[in-house]
């Protein structure tokens, strides 16, 4: 089993667990995480999900074979559903980030409410190194956390960064050493059992409101311009050469 699920004390948990292919994600995985989530907001004894990985890989994104031979086609796609299960989860979510975070396993971080990350995390996003162009709203949401020129070297770049990075720009709560963030994620994931729960979901739903409006048209535009993409010369190459194992050559186009 890939992803694990198990609720105790009032807290739904989500292992992503597939440590031999470095956590990558499939779309079985996301339409597991997407039931999972769901399920979670639909038990009234639970009061908080709680996402994370295995010890010094949290996902280093999508499962490129899995991907190509079955890219995702619009809303009814299991990596829509996960991302729009996330985003309408009116629970606290809570992210422990275990090691590296590549891809999605960084732009889903936008979207929880409390983010504690291993010391020895990386976080990147390379959509643009593979030909693609980012998801889960990050390009809006990005650039409002960290500024344009910041959001530029992470988007545009795709230069990875640290822990320590990400709570200075505000993707993460804290920084802690790896054989602690796990427990003190869960720590404070049970926090809520001691708080009215419908006062906890009022004030999430008041924090996002805004955002609420504004990420799914630019998701919707982002996954439009992603589908292009994927079809793209550009994609071909980049995924060309890594299943080659080499580094791609753009400079014919």
């Amino acid at each position: 089993m890939t992803i694990r699920t198990a609720t105790l004390q009032g807290v739904a948990t989500i292992e992503i667990a597939r440590p031999e292919k470095k956590n990558a994600l499939t779309l079985a995985m996301y339409q597991a995480m997407a039931d999972a989530i769901n399920a979670a907001v639909a038990d009234p004894a639970v009061r908080a999900v709680l996402i994370t990985g295995q010890p010094g890989i949290f996902t280093s994104g999508n499962d490129l074979e899995d991907f190509m031979q079955r890219p995702p086609q619009g809303a009814d796609s299991p990596v829509y559903r996960f991302m729009r299960a996330l985003l309408d989860c009116d629970k606290p979510v809570v992210a422990a980030v275990t090691g590296a975070a590549v891809g999605i396993g960084t732009t889903m971080l936008l979207h929880c409410d409390l983010v504690y990350v291993s010391d020895e995390a990386r976080l990147a996003m390379p959509f643009v190194s593979l030909g693609l162009v980012p998801e889960f709203a990050s390009s809006l949401l990005v650039p409002q956390l960290m500024g344009h020129v910041k959001a530029a070297e992470k988007l545009m770049l795709g230069e990875p960064f640290t822990g320590s990075d990400a709570v200075d720009c505000g993707l993460a709560n804290a920084v802690l050493p790896a054989g602690e963030v796990v427990n003190h994620a869960r720590r404070m994931a049970e926090r809520f059992n001691g708080l009215p729960p419908g006062a906890v979901r009022d004030t999430k739903r008041l924090m996002r409101a805004a955002r609420q409006a504004s990420v799914p048209p630019v998701m919707q535009a982002e996954g439009e311009i992603f589908s292009q993409r994927l079809r793209s010369p550009e994609a071909m190459e980049a995924f060309q050469a890594f299943f080659q194992k080499r580094k791609p050559d753009f400079s014919k186009f």
